[in-house]
């Protein structure tokens, strides 16, 4: 039971990431080079339109830290054990994703292909010490309501 829970919790912080990421390439509607809703299937011609736009890839840096964190937060939520090392996880396999989108598409600034090592496990983590944070708080309170009923 717990596998399939851990696996559902990664699937669901996967999508919660893929979808902020969605969203903040549509900021700017210079950037769309496409129909759909997603990106994803015409990555490689919107990578070209956008190839000399630096801000493009800070948003992309910009809105992959914010999307990894709060797919870290959704993760760390459906896990029950080890929150913390799922919330890196996602981390972990957004940055295995970024660096394929690297290697097949050679349109990415230097500054992006550095910058990606530094933005994805860090907020990952965060993501994950914010769920413990809170359930750790709740605890505490959850104990000190039980204790001053006593």
């Amino acid at each position: 039971m717990n596998f399939l829970r851990n696996t559902i919790g990664v699937l669901a912080g996967l999508a919660v990431a893929a979808l902020i990421i969605t969203f903040g390439i549509k900021i700017d509607s210079d950037w769309i080079t496409y129909k759909e809703f997603a990106p994803f299937k015409h990555w490689e011609r919107l990578l070209q339109s956008v190839q000399q736009k630096d801000s493009f890839f800070i948003a992309l840096l910009f809105f992959g830290g914010i999307g990894v964190t709060f797919g870290g937060v959704v993760t760390a939520i459906i896990v029950k054990y080890a929150k913390v090392a799922y919330a890196i996880l996602i981390g972990f396999i957004m940055l295995f994703i970024a660096m394929l989108d690297i290697i097949i598409y050679p349109y990415h600034p230097v500054f992006y292909k550095i910058s990606i090592f530094l933005i994805f496990f860090p907020f990952s983590w965060i993501g994950g010490k914010i769920t413990e944070v809170i359930y750790e708080r709740r605890k505490k309170r959850l104990k000190q309501s039980q204790k001053n009923l006593k």
